[in-house]
């Protein structure tokens, strides 16, 4: 990838969580590069490919941290809890773009949602496995269960704030109040 490529990738990705897919065009960012349209479409495709492409690097990123968390575990427990404390720090990090792109959703056409979620199953395939491996209640949805610890996760940005309790902290928590349920 040509260094050029990886400036339009970066200003890309800088604008898609700055402003939303949506408010974001294929102009800004030319400009925030230096680019004319035409220089810039020797890049790129169209902005649904560059926000893909961004989007499923991001995602891929966040699966590859987690999994290497994750890995250092054998209890099942302590898995969850790993990935969840990852998430969580890849989340609440402000030089993260995983959040903000993932929230974009509704936002972007049709086509372009269904890839989306396509690389978002592969990723949430990772917490699948990680419940199905936990020793839950014979009574508890195990489908439901990881949507809502997924769907906690997902929304912690909502609230959080920096110097009251750590990511790993959260993590830990949220996994005990799960816990303490499922057993």
């Amino acid at each position: 990838m040509s260094p050029r490529t990886r400036a339009v990738l970066a200003a890309a990705a800088a604008l898609f969580v700055e402003r939303g897919y949506a408010a974001t065009s294929m102009r800004d960012i030319g400009e925030r590069v230096g680019l004319l349209g035409g220089s810039l479409y020797h890049h790129v495709r169209s902005k649904e490919a560059l926000f893909l492409r961004i989007h499923d690097t991001a995602i891929r990123a966040a699966e590859a941290r987690i999994r290497a968390a994750v890995a250092a575990h054998t209890d099942p427990w302590d898995r969850l809890e790993a990935a969840a404390v990852t998430m969580l720090d890849i989340q609440l990090d402000p030089q993260s773009i995983t959040l903000p792109l993932m929230n974009d959703l509704r936002a972007v056409p049709p086509a372009l949602a269904e890839r989306l979620i396509a690389t978002r199953d592969g990723f949430e395939r990772l917490f699948k496995d990680l419940v199905a491996a936990l020793p839950l209640r014979d009574d508890l949805n195990p489908a439901l269960y990881r949507l809502l610890l997924l769907t906690l996760l997902n929304h912690v940005g909502d609230w959080y704030r920096q110097g009251k309790s750590t990511p790993a902290e959260i993590g830990a928590e949220i996994l005990r109040l799960f816990r303490h349920e499922a057993e």
